[in-house]
């Protein structure tokens, strides 16, 4: 297997993240594969960056199962990471760049990571962190000015060929490390590897070209409008190269204004954004004025679209089909889809199972529930995690019988169609009743005052837990809590409604746009006695 031909054959016959943009390079050159800014590569342009990263990484000994941290905003740079160290069999390990330097030093430490590439807003912070890791060799800086001590990532790469590395990569090498968040302890890093990622996209070109009327996705032009370090941006990007799509990255961290400036400028054709950034992106005074006739396909995932918020869609853009999506990392970003044609009288499920996907809703001993009751999500199929990094006793539990557990609180319909109640870790439980927080925050989200609300349960003597709203208001807009308290009661069984409201301007979110529950119940969560 030492000649070329022999490692081209071998290459051509795997699934493999790194072989499908070289194929892609080779099969529509001329096409444009990603637009950042002013920077527009075509394939052959993107590959030929890719490979000389690749070749660059090789020359400093990141090679087969070596880790690379990266940490920046979305640029072409951070996309180019990605797939050059697939080809070479590195592991990319993406940073929020949310998290605190600590947080970060630590995700360093924990996934091994050899050399970490930076962008021109985190020099600081990398250079605050540098001496506590003593195995990160080499740091790289995307800036516009070499900075000391770093390699300079253009001029850096410029130096290297546009060959293919031709490294035998194979489909269960890890491709990269997605740190989940830890809501108790540590994030943990799930391992996904190439044959992960490759089956999903494929499952999941199975499931979107099922809906009529979408024959030509690989012509399509889509914006990835949320953070690349989190694998439902990342991924959707990934399936829009995987056909051969343009995929448009915003130079701006999420802004509103930006996004629907970029849909109309370079006419966008599809988007995935979480239920927030929707909410966002409908709260702009002249949302009318932009023209969104370009755009067909927008992709709902992270959160349950609230009712509310889909009437608002389908009223200001008539013309798209909304696939909501669900799944988590561990799960190569996807396990299921409500396709927009299903979707008539189950606004509020998350369809059926991707292909090859198989979903069990089990009791607390893993026995399977009748259709219609609660339980939690077990899934089974090509696109699991390998593992959580160093920490089997972490795989061992969530892949106990084979199936990994999700977390995720769900039931089952007569036709087969998931609804999400919660996750399981945010379920409620007042005087012995389960009570389940997005129940109750879908009815906050159809006052006519409220804009958005996060229900948690806290500490209370008499009955163990008791249900707490936190609520945004519209802008303008006054509402009390006795409204709110009888607005719930009046939409919901009485032991559901809040016993206590809080009045907020924003709600504390990730970097996707996800409320983050457990900084609400640190801040919140004082006992209450009624």
């Amino acid at each position: 297997m030492e000649d070329k031909q022999a490692i081209e054959q071998a290459l051509g016959r795997r699934l493999l993240l790194g072989e499908m943009m070289a194929r892609n390079s080779r099969k529509f050159p001329d096409k444009e594969a990603l637009i950042y800014g002013d920077t527009r590569l075509t394939y052959k342009q993107f590959n030929a960056r890719i490979n000389r990263l690749a070749h660059a990484l090789l020359d400093i000994g990141i090679g087969k199962g070596a880790k690379v941290a990266i940490l920046a905003f979305n640029c072409n740079q951070f996309m180019e990471t990605y797939f050059a160290l697939a080809k070479i069999g590195g592991v990319a390990v993406p940073l929020n760049f949310r998290l605190h330097p600590e947080e970060l030093k630590y995700i360093m430490e924990n996934s091994d990571a050899e050399a970490l590439i930076v962008g021109e807003a985190f020099i600081e912070t990398a250079k605050g962190i540098r001496n506590g890791l003593p195995q990160v060799r080499n740091y790289i800086s995307i800036t516009d000015n070499p900075v000391e001590g770093m390699l300079h990532f253009e001029t850096w790469v410029a130096k290297y060929p546009e060959d293919e590395p031709l490294i035998l990569v194979d489909e269960d090498d890890p491709a990269f490390i997605m740190y989940t968040a830890g809501t108790t302890g540590r994030p943990k890093g799930a391992v996904i590897t190439n044959k992960n990622e490759m089956v999903l996209w494929m499952l999941g070109a199975a499931f979107v070209f099922s809906e009529p009327g979408l024959s030509d996705l690989w012509n399509f032009r889509a914006l990835g409008a949320p953070p690349i370090f989190h694998l439902a941006s990342f991924g959707f990007c990934q399936f829009m190269f995987f056909l051969g799509a343009t995929v448009v990255l915003p130079v701006e961290v999420f802004n509103p204004e930006y996004i629907m400036k970029t849909i109309e400028k370079e006419r966008i054709n599809a988007i995935v954004l979480v239920p927030a950034m929707t909410n966002f992106l409908l709260l702009l005074p002249d949302l009318d004025k932009y023209d969104t006739s370009s755009l067909q396909v927008w992709g709902s995932s992270g959160a349950i679209l609230p009712t509310e918020t889909r009437r608002q869609m389908k009223e200001n853009f008539p013309n798209v089909k909304i696939f909501d999506l669900f799944g988590m990392t561990e799960m190569s970003a996807l396990v299921s889809g409500l396709l927009p044609s299903e979707s008539e009288g189950r606004e509020t499920s998350v369809g059926k199972a991707l292909p090859f996907i198989e979903i069990r809703v089990v009791d607390d001993d893993d026995n399977d529930v009748p259709a219609g009751v609660v339980g939690e999500a077990v899934y089974r199929g090509p696109s699991v995690l390998k593992e959580y990094y160093k920490n089997p006793e972490a795989t061992a539990e969530a892949m106990r019988g084979g199936w990994f557990h999700s977390g995720d609180l769900v039931r089952r319909d007569e036709e087969g169609f998931l609804y999400v109640v919660d996750r399981k870790k945010d379920m409620i439980n007042s005087g012995g009743e389960n009570i389940y927080p997005a129940e109750i925050e879908e009815v906050l989200c159809r006052h006519p005052k409220i804009q958005e609300a996060a229900v948690i349960g806290v500490h209370d003597e008499e009955w163990g837990e008791a249900v707490k709203a936190i609520v945004v208001p519209k802008p303008g807009e006054t509402v009390t809590e006795e409204e709110v308290v009888a607005f719930c009661k009046s939409n919901l069984a009485s032991f559901k409604k809040p016993k206590s409201v809080d009045f907020i301007d924003v709600l504390p979110r990730n970097a996707m746009g996800k409320v983050l529950k457990t900084a609400l119940r640190e801040q919140y969560g004082k006992s209450v006695k009624y």
